[in-house]
């Protein structure tokens, strides 16, 4: 029977989507005189979300409007930031995309996007290219955007950005342009629920991804395994692997990336970047036959990323397996003397970095 007294997790709305709707916003202020009260934002994959404008106005021959973005049930730093959007005509065709107060700027490798550019992501800034596409005219005048965030600069100190060489500001972040609160004992509840049909399914085995990129490639990589079997735990790396065993499956599986592996391999128990900070030391130490020079590149990578495209042009990237047995040593820590472990680290294009297992207690070889 559900149970009714556990708390619907309220979703939210990235700091894509509320730059999004800020622009929109704008755009139709200085195109109508008067900007609407909401804004239909599409999503990506075809969704749209409606988000209330908490102030539209002018600045010289600018139209200025700010969105309150809204995190949802997520503990989020940026829940009930100012995001805010100025935009103006230009004699170019096309949108000119810029950030300005709060918007950090990427300084090193390793991101999604080049050092000098404005951190605001590539998602984000697809959403707002196409949301604004009615305002821009084929061939005619196009469009200068200025994305801000009021404070955003101080809040940037309570992230990750300033380790990650984003100088300024916040990231523009998003990818499906909504916020689900990943944070709350409830999601713990749904993994729990998920292996639990999962065994109920009289499946012994089961995969834990972190993502749904991962869990596609995981997928693939184990078509023999019903979809049952394959269950987001996001961050939760303790909690999913914990409930695993409590369920008694007798192998577990891990699919994940490599930034993901790192911090799994460090011990980390939960592995959101807002809350566990990326220490590359350990990784140098797991990998002895790294000569200095490599070493020293690897402990100045601002990210896990930069840090395997180091192994990589060094022609060390045969090391990458000694990350996947740190993390199968981690997770034995949390899953218990008795299952079967394996992992398949995963690079971006679904190529397996490493696999390796960790047999258990009585094991007849099972995990693969």
């Amino acid at each position: 029977m559900e149970r009714k007294d556990r708390k619907e997790l309220r979703t939210g709305f990235s700091t894509g989507t509320a730059a999004t709707a800020a622009a929109v916003a704008a755009a139709a202020l200085l195109e109508l005189g008067t900007a609407p009260a909401a804004v239909e934002v599409s999503l990506p994959k075809g969704r749209t979300i409606s988000v209330p404008v908490s102030f539209s106005g002018f600045s010289g021959a600018a139209a200025v409007c700010v969105v309150i973005k809204d995190a949802g049930d997520d503990p989020d730093v940026t829940n009930r930031a100012r995001i805010g959007a100025r935009v103006s005509r230009r004699d170019a065709p096309g949108l000119d995309l810029a950030g300005g107060e709060g918007v950090g700027r990427v300084t090193k490798p390793g991101l999604a996007l080049p050092p000098g550019e404005w951190a605001i992501n590539p998602v984000p800034r697809a959403m707002i290219r196409d949301n604004l596409a009615p305002y821009l005219p084929e061939g005619g005048p196009g469009l200068a955007v200025e994305i801000f965030i009021e404070g955003g600069e101080t809040l940037a100190e309570s992230t990750l950005n300033p380790r990650l060489g984003i100088v300024g500001g916040l990231s523009v972040l998003g990818t499906t342009g909504l916020v689900r609160p990943f944070s709350n004992s409830a999601y713990i509840a749904t993994i729990d629920s998920a292996l639990s049909i999962a065994r109920a399914q009289g499946l012994a085995e089961c995969v834990l991804t972190t993502g749904g990129r991962s869990e596609g490639f995981g997928r693939a990589a184990r078509p023999d395994l019903p979809e049952e079997a394959f269950v987001m735990i996001a961050d939760f790396f303790a909690g999913g692997l914990k409930l695993a065993a409590k369920h008694g499956f007798t192998a577990i599986g891990l699919a994940v990336f490599f930034g993901k592996a790192v911090k799994q391999a460090a011990g980390h128990a939960y592995t959101h970047a807002h809350r566990t900070e990326l220490d590359l030391e350990p990784l140098a130490g797991w990998l002895p036959e790294l000569p200095p020079e490599a070493r020293e590149a690897v402990l100045s990578s601002n990210t896990a990323l930069a840090a395997l495209d180091v192994l990589r042009s060094g022609g060390f990237a045969g090391l990458v397996p000694a990350v996947a047995r740190k993390a199968l040593e981690s997770a034995r820590g949390f899953a218990g003397p008795g299952p079967d472990l394996w992992m398949r680290l995963f690079d971006f294009d679904g190529s397996v970095l490493a696999f390796e297992t960790l047999a258990g207690e009585g094991s007849a070889g099972g995990a693969v």
